[in-house]
């Protein structure tokens, strides 16, 4: 069965390697010219764990993370007030296998560099279906048929809405992060700091292991079309917003505008559908299930990858495709549902607007950091962990 997936971050190397090891044939297509190496912290999760050694991957994946020790609550001058050390075989808010997400894509795209089509530069402008097949044009002149079209692209994926127009029901989060890389400094250490203050803002610094910061500032805000501006706009919003914000916000705003390639910003949005296929279409993760800011993603989109080549495998391929579709949402549907269903308040809650709200969130966080309520804290930072404790054996 030939089969064309669209997206070259995670859920798409992830699915042609799954694929490919299931006994089918796919190409994978990305519109960008080259692979991509930026990207911010990334994090491997519960089930995610078994795909990765599965891909064979978990001593690679432990030589690139990024060596974040753990997570470090601080106040306005940097003075940390709770903390979570990380803990190897456990996952608290800094994961076991913290790394970036363009090592992740490398070592996935490694794995199947010399056996499939690796395709860049490209991308689709069109598609056309019938009972036995996909059609899709190129951007680049190509017109090409395939069995299976899989769209692992990001939440506002441009093929999805050719194939699903009008099936997404947002919701919307109501925050925005800008996030970049900064420059190192001998004061830097190895915890991910985070810092919050009053007007719903937030300031947070990791470490990578390529020598550098990744840094982020996110902020509650009705939505304003922010992400769509330009890089200055963006910049001259976010240097008034954090004006009077003080610790490190002066230094990660300087350090954005000095690397304006590794700056991005978005609003947090969920993506929900009735369905994740349609005749011979497959989504597969943002474009499927973006879940914003629930610690998930990364592990969603392996599992993801994982299920649905198993299920085509389980059901013959090309020929019971209904069974196979029906068999990913059985699977995918309830994982991702839980992971989309945030506790009672947040984000929101974790942004507080007020000083007295700051202080209650911050002396939540002391008690929070205790070892009776550590665990309970840990569910209410990274949603639903542990939605999916096993992979399905296929």
């Amino acid at each position: 069965m030939k089969v064309l997936v669209t997206g070259g971050s995670i859920a798409g190397p992830a699915a042609a390697w799954a694929l490919h090891r299931a006994g089918f044939a796919p190409t994978l297509l990305e519109r960008a010219s080259r692979r991509r190496t930026a990207g911010q912290n990334i994090d491997i999760r519960d089930a995610g764990h078994e795909v990765i050694d599965a891909m064979g991957l978990r001593e690679a994946v432990l030589a690139a993370r990024t060596g974040e020790v753990g997570t470090r609550f601080v106040d306005s001058t940097g003075r940390p007030y709770s903390e979570y050390p990380a803990q190897a075989g456990h996952d608290g808010p800094t994961a076991e296998l913290e790394i970036l997400r363009g090592d992740l894509a490398e070592l996935l795209l490694s794995l199947t560099k010399d056996e499939l089509p690796h395709r860049y530069g490209d991308h689709i402008t069109a598609v056309e279906q019938d009972e036995q097949g996909v059609d899709v044009t190129l951007a680049g002149g190509a017109q090409e048929r395939y069995d299976l079209l899989v769209i692992a692209e990001g939440r506002r994926s441009a093929t999805r809405e050719m194939v699903f127009g009008g099936q997404v029901a947002w919701r919307d989060l109501g925050e925005y992060v800008a996030y970049g890389t900064i420059e190192r400094t001998p004061q830097d250490d190895d915890w991910w700091k985070w810092m919050t203050t009053t007007g719903s803002r937030m300031v947070s610094l990791r470490p990578d292991s390529h020598g550098t910061i990744r840094a982020n500032l996110a902020f509650m805000s009705p939505a304003i079309g922010l992400e769509t501006l330009p890089f200055d706009a963006q910049m001259h919003v976010l240097r008034e917003r954090y004006a009077d914000v003080g610790w490190e916000a002066g230094r990660v705003l300087d350090g954005f505008a000095a690397r304006p390639e590794e700056f991005y910003l978005e609003r947090f949005t969920q993506v929900r559908l009735p369905a994740y296929t349609n005749g011979r279409v497959v989504l597969l993760g943002d474009a499927a299930w973006a879940s914003g800011p629930s610690g998930m993603g990364t592990t969603l989109a392996l599992v993801g990858a994982y299920v649905l080549a198993g299920e085509l495998a389980r059901s013959c391929g090309n020929s019971y495709l209904a069974e196979a579709f029906g068999g990913y949402e059985r699977v995918m549907r309830p994982y991702a549902e839980k992971v989309q269903a945030f506790p009672p308040g947040v984000p929101r809650i974790i942004f507080p607007k007020s000083r007295a709200g700051l202080r209650v969130l911050e002396s939540a966080h002391r008690i929070a950091a205790t070892a009776p309520m550590k665990r309970l804290a840990e569910r209410l930072l990274i949603s639903n962990a542990g939605a999916l404790p096993h992979l399905p054996q296929y």
